[in-house]
């Protein structure tokens, strides 16, 4: 962890892309500490309860078939076998496969806060923080956010753009784009801002979350 703090600064632009200065970014969230070790842990079970764990094998007593032995005991010359569907033979059973189980991880809700922290803090370090005065389409256009992100000179990065609520069409827009992935603010977790090169953030979701904080 390294604990060092400091003040932060972004690029501000409006939603036609045209920058307007810089804007200093509220200290209660960009403080300059960057725990790694919440960061992987709440990352670790991020991507763990992702997994359906429905992953399952057949044990030779699930296998059909093979209740008869395949030869008699004894006088052929081979080795003893009783079924057809032991491990040993193809099509048998498999040992030790996987079951389904569940991968879930619970990280406290505190440390989830603190990792996300820490994650919007590297990222300002990197000076990879950009803010947009307002985000509102008229309606789902892929152009219109391409021709945003060129503007802020982001095209050709990973972009993680987080809008104040939910707006459908903004989503929209950039679901077509590898690149690029638009959620609110509210639900932003750690694994998505590191996952991101820059992220870019309407002016009135982090006010919002400020004096909610």
């Amino acid at each position: 962890m390294t604990a060092e703090t400091k003040t932060f600064e972004a690029p501000v632009y409006s939603a036609q892309g045209k920058q307007g200065g810089t804007r200093p970014l509220p200290e209660g969230t960009f403080d300059g500490i960057v725990n790694v070790p919440v960061m992987h842990q709440a990352v670790k079970a991020f991507l763990a309860n992702r997994r359906q764990g429905t992953a399952k094998t057949k044990t030779r007593g699930e296998v059909t078939g093979g209740n008869q032995k395949p030869w008699k005991q004894k006088g052929t010359g081979r080795a003893r076998q009783g079924s057809t569907r032991a491990p040993n033979w193809p099509g048998g059973g498999t040992v030790f496969g996987p079951q389904p189980r569940s991968y879930t991880q619970i990280v406290p809700k505190q440390v989830r806060a603190l990792a996300r922290k820490s994650a919007f803090n590297a990222r300002a370090r990197e000076n990879a923080v950009v803010l947009v005065d307002a985000l509102d389409f008229s309606a789902p256009k892929t152009k219109a956010m391409t021709d945003l992100l060129a503007k802020l000179g982001v095209a050709e990065k990973k972009v993680l753009v987080l809008t104040d609520g939910v707006k459908p069409n903004v989503y929209l827009s950039a679901r077509n784009l590898q690149r690029a992935h638009v959620m609110p603010y509210s639900d932003v977790s750690t694994y998505h801002i590191l996952w991101s090169d820059v992220v870019v953030i309407e002016s009135s979701a982090l006010a919002s979350s400020q004096s909610e904080g």
